[in-house]
């Protein structure tokens, strides 16, 4: 919780910094917004602790010792199933009531927030709107920033044309004069241009496209920005975004959408009947066929007629094409928001039965590895919940326009995690390993003729592989940093290809600040397993140097091969050496 937290933070920086808010004011916005990352933070926990606390018992024979008493696995995980559950149900409850209720305080509180005191809001390199201009600086400086350099200001014309920016106004220098006590802010410019294109009222003269431009040594505005410094920061003025209902509002709001968009189609539909004239033809008249004309209708008519009718079909079609293709983007927007409703309402179902089943995809799978503790748990529970989150956005976000039915589209993460709950807790019930590969593996050693090596043929292989008594310290320790070496570019390359996975998902989350973060952290990552590699690969050069060249060993080139297939090859090659040295070294 206290990750995304800091995360939040960092994301809402720009909103916050800047505004003379207290703290009391922060804490209120982190408090309203920490109720909506519990669908990340509630998860993600229960694998890991499930993974963390069952491996830790299978690690020290936990498990073995409640088996040799006649408790099953089942009964071990009842206690936690019975907790689960009863999470799963107050997960609901939470999600239906607290999280709605910090949406809506939060999105106002944010709203608020955004109209505090703009004028110290003005960021450098980027647009800025300040009452009514929209202001960009190159550089601030001075007390409080209050001195600019390099200023582009467009001024907002509310007019009857539109509020449009038809003003544009550029200064070398400016200075921004104000008063505590005072809502006027008084901005000077220094050494600057004034363009307008404010196009006339005669259409004649809009077509000359006319452009004022005057030069100016002092230009000043006075900006009245009492509106916004009077700000309430606790008022509540929006409260119909569908992430702020709880599910009785959701089912109405669903009801009131679908009558609405039906009525908007029956409208629509009317509408493009009368643009047909269908209804105003004259069905009274009573056609007879003519034998002695068989061409086509139009060969009724003179070439100018012919044009005209053409020219009017195309017309009235071309016209009833545009009208349907407006119709059609708004249509499409009233149906993603319908399906906003729709996969806001199955998501405060869906998050307590992922609950219960990302519980018994980490207890049997802590209970499968054995491995216990921060490492290996958090890897594999990093994964299998970046897993479950990828495949809850993409259906998320396909279900918003239409691809995936809104009402299987919250589930589809937790009935993908639900046949491998299933699968894990039938191998951990078992007793079996987490993957048999027996049946492929045996013809495979068959087929090459491989055999494992006996004790006798070990034996025979260290006789051959003889370290003299003067070397054999100085192996122990190469060996030693071997081993430290090759476990350092394992970590690296574990931690880089996270931070690479870490990349997309903040990248698609529209988080370039993290995603840049997460690629140049992989990057250094990789950078530091090739020097790792280098390193091992050098001592392991080392020690084959103080061994006799009869040793029966792999040839360092082929752990260097290995790179190509960084994890795969090149531990099962650095195992095989590591075994072998050992043997040796005994």
């Amino acid at each position: 919780m206290l990750i995304f937290v800091l995360q939040t933070i960092w994301l809402f920086i720009k909103e916050l910094a800047g505004k003379d808010l207290d703290l009391v004011v922060v804490l209120k916005f982190l408090l309203y917004y920490s109720p909506k990352l519990i669908p990340l933070v509630l998860p993600l926990t229960i694998l890991l602790a499930s993974i963390m606390v069952f491996g830790s018992f299978a690690e020290n024979y936990e498990f073995a010792a409640m088996k040799s008493t006649g408790t099953s696995l089942q009964r071990a995980m009842a206690g936690l199933g019975i907790f689960i559950g009863i999470l799963g149900i107050t997960t609901f409850f939470f999600s239906n009531s607290v999280i709605p209720w910090g949406e809506y305080n939060s999105y106002n509180l944010r709203n608020n927030i955004k109209k505090l005191k703009p004028a110290m809001a003005i960021a450098e390199g980027q647009f800025n709107d300040v009452g009514n201009i929209n202001i960009k600086v190159e550089e601030k400086s001075g007390l409080n920033g209050k001195d600019l350099k390099g200023v582009v200001i467009h001024e907002k014309s509310n007019s009857a044309k539109g509020n449009k920016n038809y003003r544009t106004i550029v200064s070398k220098t400016g200075e921004l004069v104000g008063d505590e006590n005072s809502s006027v802010l008084k901005l000077i410019l220094h050494d600057g241009y004034f363009y307008d294109d404010t196009p006339p009222s005669d259409y004649k003269a809009r077509e000359k496209n006319p452009l004022v431009k005057s030069s100016f040594k002092t230009y000043t505005f006075n900006l009245d920005l009492s509106e916004e410094n009077s700000q309430d920061l606790d008022e509540k003025n929006i409260s119909d975004k569908y992430s702020m209902l709880n599910v009785s509002d959701l089912n109405y709001t669903i009801d009131s959408l679908a009558v609405e968009s039906k009525k908007e189609y029956d409208v629509f539909a009317e509408n493009l009947y009368n643009r047909s004239q269908i209804a105003v033809l004259n069905t009274g008249l009573i056609p007879k066929k003519e034998t002695t004309f068989t061409g086509d209708i139009l060969d009724l008519f003179d070439t100018k007629k012919k044009i005209q009718l053409l020219d009017l079909a195309i017309n009235t079609t071309n016209s009833t094409k545009q009208v349907i293709t407006t119709k059609e983007k708004f249509l499409n927007n009233k149906q993603t928001n319908y399906n906003k409703h729709v996969v806001a309402l199955h998501e405060k179902f869906a998050l307590g039965f992922a609950c219960i089943i990302l519980f018994f995809v980490g207890a049997p799978l802590g209970a499968l590895i054995r491995k216990g503790g921060i490492g290996l748990p958090m890897v594999i529970a990093i994964l299998l919940f970046l897993t479950y989150h990828f495949i809850g956005i993409f259906a998320k976000n396909s279900a918003s326009n239409g691809s995936v039915n809104p009402v299987i589209a919250p589930w589809i993460s937790t009935i993908v995690m639900l046949p491998l709950g299933i699968f894990l807790t039938q191998r951990a019930t078992a007793d079996r390993g987490l993957f048999e590969f027996d049946h492929i593996i045996e013809p495979l050693k068959k087929l090459f003729k491989t055999k494992a090596k006996s004790k006798t043929e070990i034996a025979k292989t260290t006789e051959n592989s003889l370290i003299k008594p003067e070397n054999l310290d100085k192996a122990k320790s190469i060996y030693k940093n071997y081993t430290f070496h090759s476990n350092t570019a394992f970590t690296f390359y574990i931690t880089g290809l996270i931070l690479t996975i870490l990349f997309f998902v903040f990248n698609n989350n529209k988080l370039p600040n993290f995603a840049t973060a997460s690629i140049q952290l992989s990057i250094i990552s990789f950078v530091m397993l090739l020097i790792y590699y280098i390193k091992s690969f050098l001592n392991l050069h080392a020690l084959y140097a103080l061994i006799d060249k009869k040793a029966n060993l792999k040839k360092p080139i082929e752990l260097l091969l290995g790179w190509v297939v960084y994890p795969l090859t090149y531990f099962l090659k650095r195992n095989k050496i590591t075994e072998d040295f050992s043997n040796t070294l005994k």
